[in-house]
């Protein structure tokens, strides 16, 4: 299938819009397509088998706030529209819509791409390679408790990746540097780091060492980095690229099944905090469960000095999250969900799919 089947219905002449669109839908067709057996070998944090449909769910529910404000827009508004423009909105909503840990993650890493790259009406390697940069930083202040062998290593092989390859390019003349040739090189490099970072982190976790697979949301991310490898080329899918990685095909058991799923609560929600009140949060959280993620959606504060969060967290007992959230404001677009009960939905979406 080639990219056009994923042209956008939304008619525009903007290249930036139409570029992320594709990426966007590229990545959530990837991750729907994957999404069963990412769930299967889900089991880190938490063994709930919820990754892929995490994943996908917050890519798609970003595509779909992406169209609805361009079709909000003239068709003169929709011509000043930059890459970062794209890519906040896209991030925003991912944000504010992601699904847990994995989800909430790839919405950081989507989000944080999207400063370097304003007033850029077209991707280029450089700016690419300042995206990963900035989105490695922010997935990394995210988590209270950052581990390797996770989505965070396959970042930091492919920022690494994207920096080795334009390093070559020092002496080149700037032309050939911000060249779409030079772009395709540079994001081709860094799938195939993110692969090999890939099939590490079975190595670098006991968790996916003792059951033979690699982590769940590091082959995600491995995805949405391939579908920007296909819309920049104007190519396929690889429709081979997680063959090779342990616990991939389709006879490979559902390994966190067997696996005791942690006793608790997850509890998402979104809410406007001062620098302070932030750090007060995480501090309270840290003390009370775990699995915390907390990341800003926007840089600027308002009159108020607030800035918007989303906050991820696993808890024993969700008024306890609740009641150090209200002390310090009031949540938006609250989720409160026990843990073993996304594991049993999961697993009955697995069941249903065998019949």
């Amino acid at each position: 299938m080639s990219t056009e089947s994923f042209t956008t219905q939304v008619q525009t002449t903007s290249h930036a819009i139409r570029d992320v669109l594709r990426w966007l839908k590229l990545s959530e067709s990837a991750l729907g397509n994957a999404s069963d057996r990412l769930n299967a070998i889900n089991i880190f944090p938490v063994a709930d088998g919820d990754t892929g449909s995490n994943m996908y769910a917050t890519i798609s529910a970003s595509r779909v706030a992406l169209m609805a404000h361009v079709e909000s827009l003239s068709d003169d508004q929709q011509a000043t529209m930059t890459v970062g423009d794209c890519l906040g909105v896209a991030g925003r909503a991912a944000l504010d819509h992601a699904h847990g840990n994995s989800g909430t993650l790839i919405a950081v890493i989507i989000n944080a791409m999207a400063p370097p790259l304003d007033g850029a009406s077209r991707l280029s390697a450089p700016l690419f390679l300042a995206g990963l940069q900035r989105a490695r930083t922010a997935a990394w202040a995210a988590l209270s408790d950052p581990q390797e062998g996770t989505m965070l290593s396959v970042l930091e092989a492919a920022t690494q990746a994207a920096q080795t390859g334009l390093q070559e390019l020092n002496y080149a003349e700037e032309d050939r540097r911000h060249s779409r040739k030079t772009l395709e090189v540079v994001v081709n490099s860094v799938v195939e780091a993110a692969w090999r970072s890939a099939v590490e982190t079975e190595h670098q976790l006991h968790e996916l060492t003792k059951a033979h697979v690699v982590d769940a949301g590091g082959m995600g991310l491995l995805l949405v980095l391939d579908a920007l490898r296909a819309s920049v080329r104007g190519q396929r899918l690889d429709p081979d690229i997680l063959d090779s990685l342990n616990g991939f095909h389709p006879q490979y058991p559902h390994v966190h099944q067997d696996m005791d799923v942690e006793e608790g609560f997850e509890v998402m929600c979104s809410l406007e905090l001062t620098p302070l009140d932030a750090a007060t949060l995480r501090f309270g959280l840290d003390e009370i469960g775990d699995s915390v993620i907390m990341s800003p959606m926007t840089m600027s504060e308002d009159q108020a000095g607030t800035v918007r969060w989303r906050l991820h967290v696993h808890v024993p007992e969700s008024e306890q999250a609740l009641d150090l959230i209200r002390r310090v404001g009031e949540p938006e677009n609250l989720t409160i969900t026990a843990l073993h009960e996304i594991d049993d939905e999961h697993c009955h979406t697995h069941d249903d799919h065998q019949h």
